[in-house]
Order: C-alpha cells, then sequence, then structure tokens
C-alpha cells in the first residue's frame, strides 16, 4: 500500500480465515485521518425480485402521484420507510411480452427483468437474452470489491432443461446474465453464501470443509480481535464490537437451523432448498447476509428472487395452501384474489425487513440504505393477464445523496424499466449509454 493511499478495509486473519471489517478510521495515520472522515460512503445497488407479478388494484398507490400519495392495503408494511422509497407507475418490460415469439411469459419475464433484451426459444444449451444491469456494473466496478456481485435466491436453481413453452428453464431461475449467453446461478444455501462471503477462496476444500465441520470462522480471529482493539478509539471499538456480534450472531442462526430437527412438513409442501426450512426465516437469513456483504464491502451489487418464475411455492404462514403459479392465474375469483392479496403483503414485510436492516447500518451522516439503490419489483403486474405494464416497481434508499425519495411518480405508459437501470448505473459510477431496449437514464429521481 502505497504511503499516500487511504486503505479500502481492514482485516482479521487468523487459522487460515480472513474476515472483512468495516471501514475504521482508528487505524489510519492522522494525516489521513481528515481525509477518511470526508470520504464518502461507496454505493451500493441491489433487486429484490417477486415473481408472478402482482394483483395492481390491490397494490398500486390509491392516490395521484406526488408525496402525498396513499399506500396501499399490500404496501402498508413499508408505511414506516415512506420517506425512503420512490414507488413508480407505468413502468414496463416490454421484452417479457411475446413478441411474436408465442406462450413463454414467465420466462421472458425472469430473462428480461434486468436486461431489457427478448430471451429465444433455443435448443438444449443455446440460451439468447442479453448483459443485465447488475452485471454491467460489476464488470465496470466490481474489482474495487472481493466479489464483484452476488446472486441470491430463494428456490434451487436449475440450468438444465425446458419450463416454459419451449423456453430454457434458466430464464425462470436467474436474473443475471454476464453477457447475452452466460447466466448467472444463484446461491439458495445461506451456509454457503457466508462460506463465500468470508473464506480465504470460496472454492478451496479446506476451507469448505472447515464450514462443514461448523468451524467457527469467528474463533479463528476473536484473539486478532482482542488486540486490534487497543489501537482504536471508543467510536472504533463500539463499531468492531457491533460488527462482530451480528457476524456472530448470523453464523449462529445457519448452526442452529442446521442442528434443529428438521420439520414435519406435509407430502405437498414446496419446501425451500437449503437451510433453515421456514421460509420467513430463509428469506430473513439471506436479507441479512446481503446486508452483511454490503457492510463489509465485500461486494456492492446484489440480486435476489424472492422466488423462481411459474413458482409454486405454498405460503402457509399466511393461510395460502395453494401454489403460487396456480392462483396467480385467478381468473377474477374473489378467493383467488384475497390470497393474492396477502401473498403480495407477506412479500411486501420481507421488504420491509430488508429495509430496517439496512437503516440499521450506520455510515458518515446517514446509514447503508441512504447509500444504497435498492429495487423492489417484478416483470409482470397483473399475472392473471400474463401483462407486463404499469409493473409494481419500488426504489429504495437515497443513492448517496442523488435522489430523492418519499414520493410517488407515475410515468409516461410504457416507459422502459430499463431507463431506471441506466439511472442507477450512471449514480454507481458505471454509466451505460443503453442496455437492452432502454431509451435514455429515467429523469425525475432526483
Amino acid at each position: 500500500m502505497m504511503k499516500n493511499q487511504i486503505p479500502r478495509r481492514t482485516f482479521l486473519r487468523g487459522a487460515g480465515a480472513l474476515v472483512a471489517l468495516p471501514f475504521l478510521e482508528s487505524l489510519l495515520p492522522r494525516s489521513l485521518r481528515a481525509a477518511a472522515a470526508s470520504a464518502a460512503p461507496p454505493r451500493r445497488m441491489a433487486w429484490f425480485y417477486i415473481p408472478q407479478g402482482a394483483y395492481m388494484p390491490y397494490w398500486m398507490p390509491k392516490s395521484e402521484d406526488g408525496p402525498n400519495y396513499e399506500l396501499s392495503d399490500c404496501l402498508q408494511p413499508i408505511a414506516e420507510h415512506r420517506k425512503d422509497l420512490i414507488i413508480f407507475g407505468g413502468m414496463t418490460c416490454d421484452k417479457a411480452r411475446p413478441n411474436g415469439d408465442g406462450g413463454g411469459d414467465h420466462a421472458r419475464a425472469g430473462g428480461a427483468f434486468l436486461t431489457g433484451a427478448q430471451p429465444r426459444k433455443t435448443a438444449g444449451l443455446n440460451f439468447q437474452a442479453g448483459i443485465s444491469a447488475d452485471q454491467y456494473a460489476a464488470q465496470h466496478v466490481g474489482d474495487k470489491t472481493r466479489f464483484p456481485s452476488l446472486e441470491l435466491a430463494i428456490e434451487g436453481y436449475r440450468g438444465t432443461g425446458n419450463c416454459d413453452n419451449g423456453y430454457a428453464c434458466v430464464y425462470e431461475h436467474t436474473l443475471s446474465w454476464r453477457n447475452a449467453t452466460t447466466p448467472l446461478p444463484n446461491e439458495v444455501n445461506p451456509k454457503e453464501v457466508f462460506a463465500r462471503l468470508f473464506a480465504d477462496r470460496p472454492d478451496d476444500p479446506e476451507t469448505l470443509a472447515r464450514n462443514k465441520l461448523r468451524a467457527s470462522v469467528l474463533d479463528a480471529v476473536l484473539q486478532d480481535a482482542k488486540s486490534l482493539n487497543g489501537k482504536l478509539g471508543g467510536g472504533d471499538r463500539q463499531k468492531l464490537d457491533q460488527y462482530l456480534t451480528g457476524v456472530r450472531e448470523l453464523e449462529q442462526q445457519i448452526t442452529r437451523a442446521e442442528t434443529l430437527p428438521p420439520l414435519q412438513l406435509p407430502d405437498d409442501v414446496s419446501r425451500p432448498v437449503g437451510v433453515p426450512a421456514d421460509l420467513t426465516e430463509h428469506i430473513r437469513l439471506m436479507c441479512d447476509l446481503m446486508v452483511l456483504a454490503f457492510q463489509t464491502d465485500t461486494t456492492r451489487i446484489a440480486t435476489f428472487m424472492l422466488g423462481r418464475e411459474g413458482s409454486e411455492q405454498k405460503y402457509r404462514m399466511v393461510g395460502v395452501n395453494e401454489g403460487h403459479h396456480t392462483i396467480s392465474h385467478h381468473q377474477n375469483k374473489p378467493d383467488n384474489l384475497a390470497k393474492l392479496k396477502l401473498i403480495s403483503t407477506y412479500q411486501m414485510q420481507q421488504f420491509a425487513y430488508l429495509l430496517k436492516r439496512m437503516k440499521s447500518v450506520k455510515e458518515g451522516d446517514g446509514t447503508l440504505l441512504d447509500n444504497s439503490m435498492v429495487v423492489f419489483g417484478s416483470a409482470i403486474a397483473d399475472p392473471n393477464k400474463h401483462a407486463h405494464e404499469d409493473l409494481p416497481l419500488i426504489l429504495a434508499g437515497r443513492g448517496g445523496g442523488t435522489i430523492s425519495p418519499g414520493r410517488f411518480i407515475r410515468y409516461p405508459k410504457n416507459t422502459p424499466i430499463n431507463n431506471l437501470w441506466l439511472a442507477m448505473l450512471d449514480r454507481f459510477g458505471a454509466p451505460a449509454q443503453q442496455i437492452g431496449d432502454s431509451s435514455g437514464p429515467l429523469e425525475g429521481l432526483a
């Protein structure tokens, strides 16, 4: 490290483990502390994707755009965060439409959401989509972090076979595409995500073996942390203690979930892949891991699929015993609509959990959420019609002060969602001329 450079991160080492810490000003030379204090925290981007869209009369705000919009019933769980949000109307994912390619709206929705490209029905492994917005950012700024991006999901990844009217299964199972022919698989096992974040080398067999034996990463570095404590000021000691406590609690959650007896579930239950078996705990554990990855600057880019497109996940915890995809074709039956409302409200509760966690992490004069851009959305609106316009779409965070939230904004009909991705990329430091069918950066966010 050159003398005139500020170290980007500090690490604890022990027993072959490497743990990235939050930025600690106390470890800098005095001559560099003033510069560090004035340095802006990094910006992050994340996408929180819901399959099958939503029944929009129950979802979209009930009033005209502006700061005084009225939250719908499905949006009530995010009421405490409304000053941190922009809710959009009028946004469209055109390439999820058939456009001459027949059935397969769920596959196209997954393949087009972040790419703005028209997925094609091809045989075998001949996928055809386009680079996704998250991977464009990863290719331009991913070298600043240990991992360029993080791809998370709840349901197991399937990269082969045909799943939706001749479309390859991969379209339903991932949002991220390194290029037009290279989809990126999601990780659904919290334990493996943790190993990836905190191992010296994620593919090191020794490291994976240690994790399988439930060896605590923190046990290997606690002694080093104690010696580090003496070099820190009071504020940094508190920050380090809070951080280490959070990491240990997270690791203990994963270990505990693996050691508890398995749930006795009915035979027809669609059980989440990985640990834990409880869906809500699984979702929130993945949210915790995403926040931890951002907090440690292990990555600044993440996607999280709350379910694959076409998912038949059953939301028994809110009284929905049928598969999600089945009842999403509601045929305007009141009973089905009521169940879709319950699912949408549940999904929003999980998004609210993620926002609360991000707001709990202090950075400079603000929070992790203030320095982030987090999208909640889908490439499908009303699933009964397979509509791809006027989508459920929310942007949370202030993008490091470049976004003015607290509003409902209705854009002209058929405004490409990829225009929003362009605007986010500009603010992220990876400006692009075009992503898929974008027509220019979305205006009106500042």
